[in-house]
Order: C-alpha cells, then structure tokens, then sequence
C-alpha cells in the first residue's frame, strides 16, 4: 500500500469517496473483523515499541520509560479492554416497554457512523492518535487520522504504521500542516474527534456545523489542584510534581495552578522541592542533566512558556523553587511561582509547561470561587483526608473529570468516560464511551399486528376517545 499524497487538489475528496463506499461493507460486519483489526494494531504496537520511542524522542527529548507509561501502556489498556467486551457492546440493548405501548418491543442497536475524521494533537501524538482510533474501529468505522505536524517523526511513523496494517479505505494518516487540516475540515465526515487548544476546537465545531458531523471535543483549560489543611502533603506532592513534570508539564490534564490551605503551604512546598530534587535530579547535576525529563516541543511553545515566566515575575510573582530555562535545549525548569496576580498571563491561560503557580486560600468556600471564576476545566484534582470536604469540593466545582489524592490517572481508567465540560471539551471518550461516541444508537420499535393500545386514540375524537385520553393522562 503506498502513502495518501495530498498535493493534489482532488486527492482528499477522492480518499473520502473511497472510505465512504468502504464504510457501507463495515456496516454489516460483525465482531470478528473488528477485532482482528485491533488485534492486529496491537501487535503492531508490541513490534514497534523501540520505534515509538525513539520517535516520541527525536520529537521532544521524551524519554523512553516515558513513552511507555503514557503512550504504549494506556494503548494496549484500551485495545485489550476493547476486545475484551466489544461483542457486549454491539449486541442490541432491549429497553423496558410503558405499560400505554402494551404490545411492542424497544431495543437500542448500535451502528457505526460512516467514515471519521480524527485530529491528533503534538504533545501526547502517539496515544492521542490511536485511542481514538481503537473506538473507531470498535464502532465500525473508517478513519482519516490527521497528526499534528509539530511532531513530524511520530506522524512519519502512524503513516508507516498505516500503510503496514490497514487498507488506506479504512484507515488512512494524512500529513501537513494546518492548510492540510483545513481542507479536511471542509469533507462531510460523519463524526470528528479533535483533541486540542479551545480556540481551534471553536474552528472544527464551526466547520462540523456546516456538514452537521458530529464532534468530540477534547480540549484542555486550567485544571486546578486543590490541597487542604488534612492533606498528606508528601503524598500530594509525589502526585502533583509527578502529575506537573511528566511531559514537562505538556499535558492537557496537567495540574495547571496549585490551590493550597494557607496553613500547610510552607510545608507542601518543602515536600516539592524534595520530590523535584529525587525525581528529577538526584545526582545533584541539576535537571537539565536528567534523562527522566523531556523538553517543550518547539521554539514557538518554548518562547510563549517563558514568556508567561517573564510575564508573572513582572507582575510581582517570586520564584519558590526552579525558574532556569536553556533556550538552546528548548529547556525549562520545573517552576514554582508564589502570589502570581490573577490578572498575569499565568493565571489566565492554560500553562502546558512546568510552570506551577501557587495561591493560598483558607476556607473552601474561597478555593471554589476562585476556580469557579474561570471556564470549567478538563480535570480538578482534590488532595484531602477529609470526607466532608472531598464531598464539598467535588459538588461545588464542575469539571470534566476529576480524581482525589491523585493526578492525570483517571484519564488511564478504561471504564471512566472522559472528556471536559464548557470550554474544556464536548463529549466523551475511552471505554464504552469512546464505542458510543463512534457510534449512532439507533433506537428501533417493533409492534404486534392488529390490535394496539394506541389505535384505541385514533380519530375521529369523539367523546369515548377523549375519555380514553383523559385516563391515559391520568393514569399512564
């Protein structure tokens, strides 16, 4: 099979044309293609491991064991829990019959919806690629799977790995750059899976409206950590500065800023100047020196990381702990900044960098408003020993997702949907979830022949029929 070339004008409308007449065979499969093509990928996965690395490396400086935990294990997860219950996922839903349609039968049958568009984003490209992928082709469907081209080794290697394994009617990675995008966005998908900033999933929703496809939007936004006065609080920062500094803070979920109860903030912040220093730099050859800590990916994101720096000390924020940054390297220090004003660059836009700002508070009721002030986020981390407050903080703070004593590990439970809320995303992913988001649930309802309830409320409307509707009213 040879790589899709998109120099051609006609080049994309033409693979659309080809999947969309592919996507009416996948519509009568049943479970057994499905899950030779999963399975397939996931020995293809298993045989390219080295290759994953060493492209997610050449990328960022991610590190291999990295790679592992964030890229290769969360795929295999989802592919062997997918074909774990994939056949319990396609076989029809019966649905209880009201008493007023005596006679019929209700089910929910899944089918898959046509040919899907899935935009990747740079910093998780691998993983963020396939898992939408896997509920793809656990619903049915052909994929166009577009990476992002800030990653251009690991797109390199989906191409290859899509040539490899899938017929390029059903699966098919198209690289470029956003003009690429662009004319992809402007085909009638029946579905797109975008993972990225707001402000481009505002443009792909625009787009999806012209064609009314359906969208799932994972965005990303301020995720805040919240650690109370009951805190273990060196548990909590293993978590946070592991949750902080895994991808060098490049992490949709990524603990964005730290809300701290003002009487443990001097000890916490003790905690994570230890945790930084074991993790990341236990030789005492700084950071920059570690092998277990990646780099920002390109000049572009690096400049605008440290401008938010810059732009936060201006502003009167110090720096608690880090704060050293190589341009060379595209290199920045797990940070943490205190009293960074709200109105700083840092308190208003989503970080995706190792930079942590800490803020105190001293009831929760304080906490709250201050997260509540800004868009919803995609996750809210809650650090507490306390029933009562957890039960408080996670009542009274919306958000995509969430996890307690923890960081970023919801989004690995394959049974937990996940997915934001608002301005942190629309829809939902993984699992079960991700099979439905990929799928139309079509409700169908059988009725006996002859006699039905129903006809008893067919015109004319005499009064016996007005009589039989005032009961129906009264007591159905």
């Amino acid at each position: 099979m040879e790589a899709v070339s998109v120099s051609s004008a006609l080049a994309l409308p033409q693979l659309f044309a080809r999947q969309l007449a592919r996507s009416e065979a996948l519509r009568r499969e049943e479970a057994a293609p499905r899950l030779a093509r999963l399975r397939k990928l996931a020995r293809w996965i298993a045989d390219n491991r080295a290759a994953i690395q060493q492209a997610l490396y050449a990328d960022f400086r991610k590190p291999a064991t990295e790679t592992d935990v964030t890229e290769i294990w969360p795929s295999q997860t989802e592919i062997k829990h997918t074909i774990r219950h994939l056949k319990q996922w396609m076989a029809p839903h019966r649905v209880e019959t009201p008493l007023a349609l005596m006679g019929a039968r209700g089910w929910v049958q899944y089918e898959p919806k046509g040919v899907c568009l899935i935009i990747a984003p740079w910093n998780y490209p691998f993983y963020l690629a396939i898992d939408p992928l896997i509920s793809a082709l656990a619903a049915g469907n052909c994929a166009i799977i577009k990476p992002s081209e800030m990653t251009p080794t690991v797109a390199a290697l989906l191409s290859r790995m899509a040539r490899e394994i899938f017929d390029p009617e059903e699966v098919t990675v198209v690289e470029g750059d956003k003009d690429v995008a662009t004319e992809l966005l402007q085909l009638p998908f029946h579905h797109i899976f975008f993972t990225g900033s707001p402000q481009v999933g505002k443009v792909v929703m625009r787009a999806a409206a012209e064609h009314l496809s359906s969208v799932t939007l994972e965005l990303g936004g301020k995720s805040p950590a919240i650690v109370d006065e009951t805190a273990n609080l060196r548990d909590a920062a293993e978590k946070i500065v592991w949750g902080k500094g895994i991808n060098a803070g490049q992490t949709c979920v990524a603990p964005d800023y730290l809300l701290v109860h003002e009487a443990v903030q001097g000890p916490l912040l003790e905690e994570i100047g230890k945790v930084v220093r074991r993790l990341y730099d236990a030789e005492g050859q700084g950071v920059g020196a570690s092998e277990s800590y990646a780099r920002i990916v390109n000049q572009h994101h690096f400049e605008r990381v440290a401008g938010l720096l810059e732009d936060a000390q201006k502003h009167g924020a110090s720096v608690a702990l880090g704060g050293h940054v190589d341009e060379r390297q595209r290199f920045i220090e797990p940070t943490v900044l205190l009293n960074a004003p709200p109105g700083s660059r840092v308190m208003q836009e989503e970080i995706f960098g190792p930079l942590l700002p800490v803020r105190t508070f001293r009831t929760l009721m304080e906490a709250t408003d201050e997260v509540n002030s800004r868009p919803r986020p995609l996750a809210l981390y809650v650090f507490t020993q306390s029933r009562e407050n957890q039960r408080y903080l996670l009542r009274n703070i919306p958000a995509g997702g969430a996890a307690v004593n923890e960081t970023i590990l919801h989004l690995a439970h394959p049974d937990l949907p996940f997915g934001g809320a608002g301005n942190s995303g629309l829809g939902r992913a993984h699992g079960h979830a991700g099979f439905l988001a990929f799928s139309n649930e079509k409700s169908v309802l059988r009725q006996r022949v002859g006699l039905t309830g129903i006809k008893s409320f067919y015109p004319p409307y005499t009064p016996k029929v007005q009589r039989m509707v005032n009961l129906l009213l009264r007591w159905f």
